[in-house]
């Protein structure tokens, strides 16, 4: 399979890409020889694992799948000398609508990811790694595997990895496709075996996780920004992005839909959104105009245009009422109607909720029917309040954040576009002829709920 590769842009810095465009970047002879691959590897199994979580903290890496956790930080919580076996789990599992950046890593750098996990194993003493990768992205599940292969023959994986004395084994496990198992739980309880569904915590994974073990789960980019990390310090990886312990080094960004140059990039973080559309993108298509963005996925609340100049870092969307999310920036220009897009959010949600918690099982069915009714021109006025007031009764009350996942951008496009939702809606006496048992069903569920939460 053959892959168009992308030329830098002047305003990307590749770290993680680095070596990108090399042809059959992926095989251990290329890493090895021209992009400067397992340094790093052999400088962490060398070094003190205490030693290896300080830098990391002090560089600032923070979990580059949405959650935004200090990665050294999270290391730190293994326990020193546990009596069970310590696991490392790779996050590759990217089931977001609209990301794709992982997946560059995998078909094209495999063996960074592979030495950012030596690094990690270093860390916090684990002897035995898994990448849990999407079972649809075959092409990446055949270079991993080939990857791993490699590194074993070479004597990087196994036992005595660099002759160091330290051993690491490695198994690639294809996922069982279903959106839920990118939450760390979810996807230890797939890797065991078990119907992939959340887990209550505490106890959080680093204490008890992958078969009882403690265990660390990163994603894909965050464990190949560290080989950088341990090669040139802390400093430089802060240097990188805002120069600060809370936004520096680079970030991954995935952009799709009305944008020119539609794409995936590397940029500093802290790089303004508008700076990513207008100027690394191309800007909108010809003669149309910017109407909105999810700047972090489709779980992210919506930006509007005139909110384009917020920075992409963790705090500065948080600031603006949005996420930094999986890096997924997915873009709708003038023509694009926000109650269809309300709609199809919350038609993803619904079919992916597991069906443990009441209010994302329940919840995300019910605003997808009232968002499908809106935009079939059968809703009610009164059903604009009663989807913000749904979204708000389904956010923080589940074991997992997949009910937040679709409430949070249907509230925000509810609450920036209300014009649209209400120029498609009916009067409540129109509708009340048309669909009674309905908005009777909806009117007794919001009373249940109100009740339970007055009750707890």
């Amino acid at each position: 399979m053959t892959q168009k590769i992308t030329p830098a842009h002047p305003l990307e810095k590749r770290v993680m890409l680095a070596g990108f465009e090399e042809p059959n970047s992926w095989t251990l002879d290329v890493f090895e020889k021209k992009l400067g691959g397992y340094v790093s590897a052999r400088k962490a199994v060398t070094m003190n694992p205490d030693d290896i979580i300080a830098l990391v903290k002090d560089s600032g890496l923070r979990g580059l799948g949405g959650a935004g956790f200090p990665a050294g930080m999270k290391w730190s919580f293994i326990p020193k000398n546990s009596a069970k076996p310590v696991y490392l789990v790779v996050n590759a599992d990217e089931g977001e609508p609209g990301t794709f950046k992982d997946r560059q890593l995998m078909e094209h750098l495999p063996h960074r990811l592979i030495e950012g996990m030596i690094a990690a194993a270093s860390a916090v003493n684990a002897k035995i790694g898994y990448i849990y990768v999407r079972g649809e992205l075959r092409l990446a599940i055949k270079r991993l595997e080939a990857a791993v292969e490699e590194a074993y023959k070479a004597g990087y994986l196994g036992k005595n990895i660099f002759g160091s004395g330290r051993d690491l084994d490695i198994t690639v496990h294809p996922g069982a496709g279903a959106y839920i198992c990118g939450e760390e739980t979810g996807l230890i309880e797939s890797l065991e075996g078990d119907r992939g569904q959340p887990r209550l915590k505490p106890p959080f994974p680093a204490v008890s996780g992958v078969f009882g073990g403690p265990t660390v789960v990163n994603n894909v980019e965050t464990l190949s920004s560290v080989p950088g990390i341990i090669n040139n310090g802390a400093q430089w990886y802060m240097a990188l992005g805002g120069g600060t312990v809370r936004n520096g080094g680079t970030k991954l960004l995935c952009v799709s839909g009305d944008v020119q140059r539609p794409g995936f990039y590397e940029i500093p973080v802290g790089t303004k959104l508008s700076v990513l559309l207008n100027d690394i993108c191309g800007g909108p298509l010809p003669g149309r105009k910017f109407k909105a963005c999810y700047p972090g996925g489709s779980s992210s609340p919506l930006l509007k245009a005139e909110e384009f100049e917020v920075g992409l870092d963790f705090d500065s969307l948080a600031a603006a009422k949005s996420m930094a999310g999986s890096g997924a920036v997915i873009v709708m220009d003038d023509r694009r109607s926000i109650p269809e897009m309300a709609m199809r959010t919350a038609r993803f949600y619904a079919h992916e909720s597991c069906g443990q918690c009441v209010p994302c099982r329940e919840g995300t069915r019910w605003v997808y029917s009232m968002t499908k009714r809106l935009c079939k021109g059968q809703g009610a006025l009164s059903d604009i309040d009663k989807l913000i007031d749904a979204c708000a009764n389904m956010q923080g009350r589940t074991i997992c954040v997949l009910a937040d996942a679709c409430a949070m951008p249907l509230e925000s496009m509810l609450k920036k576009f209300r014009p649209e939702f209400e120029a498609i809606a009916r009067p409540d006496s129109e509708v009340e002829a048309i669909v009674p048992k309905v908005s009777g069903q909806m009117a007794a569920l919001m009373e249940t709920i109100r009740a339970r939460q007055a009750n707890r």
